[in-house]
C-alpha cells in the first residue's frame, strides 16, 4: 500500500535550479552539504516527493505539529518540513548508506540519528503519507489559509522544473 520510506541526499544542482523558481527549496550544499531528505511520501504522475528532515534543536520539543510539519519522536529527534518537500525522479538523488559507520564522532551521530529518525517514520508512515499527501493536495487547490501556503514550495511548478531540468540532462541522440 505505501512504499517504503528511504533517507536520501537530492542533488545540489538540481535543488539550486529549482531554487531559481521558488526561494522556498531547501539548500543542501555548504553547511547543509549533508542535509537528509526523507521520501517517497508519495508519487505524482512520474514525480516522487521527498521533504526535508531537520536535526533536532531545542525548539522542536516546544513547538506544535501543523499542516505542514511533524515532530519526530515528540521534537527529539527533529522535524519534517512538509512545506518545503520537492519533486525529484530517481536520477536526481542517492540513498544514505546507512550501514557504514563513520570514523569520526559526528559521522556515527548522524548515522545514528538518521537511523532512528527512519526507524520512527517508517513506523507511523501512514501518517507522514497522509499528511503530505493532504498538503499537496490543499495547495494545489488553492484551499490552505493564505499564512501556510506562504511558506510552502510552489509545487506545480516545481514538477514542471523538474521535467525541465530533467530532460536537459537525458543524452540527445545523434
Amino acid at each position: 500500500m505505501y512504499k517504503s520510506l528511504k533517507i536520501v541526499k537530492i542533488d545540489s544542482k538540481y535543488c539550486d535550479f529549482l531554487r531559481h523558481f521558488d526561494n522556498k527549496v531547501p539548500y543542501n550544499i555548504g553547511n547543509k552539504e549533508l542535509r537528509p531528505f526523507i521520501g517517497v511520501l508519495f508519487n505524482v504522475g512520474k514525480y516522487e516527493y521527498f521533504a526535508p528532515l531537520s536535526s533536532p534543536k531545542e525548539k522542536h520539543k516546544r513547538i506544535k505539529n501543523t499542516l505542514d510539519l511533524i515532530k519526530i519522536q515528540d521534537g527529539e529527534l527533529g522535524v519534517i518540513n512538509f512545506n518545503n518537500m520537492i519533486p525529484v525522479v530517481n536520477n536526481n538523488y542517492i540513498e544514505f548508506d546507512l550501514s557504514k559507520k563513520g570514523k569520526d564522532k559526528f559521522n556515527l551521530y548522524r548515522i545514528e540519528l538518521l537511523t532512528n529518525q527512519l526507524r520512527w517514520l517508517t513506523a507511523n508512515k501512514k501518517i507522514i503519507y497522509t499528511k503530505s499527501r493532504l498538503l499537496y493536495n490543499l495547495y494545489k487547490f488553492d484551499k490552505l489559509p493564505k499564512n501556510v501556503r506562504n511558506r510552502c514550495c510552489n509545487f506545480p511548478l516545481l514538477e514542471e522544473k523538474c521535467m525541465e531540468y530533467n530532460e536537459s540532462k537525458i543524452p540527445q541522440e545523434v
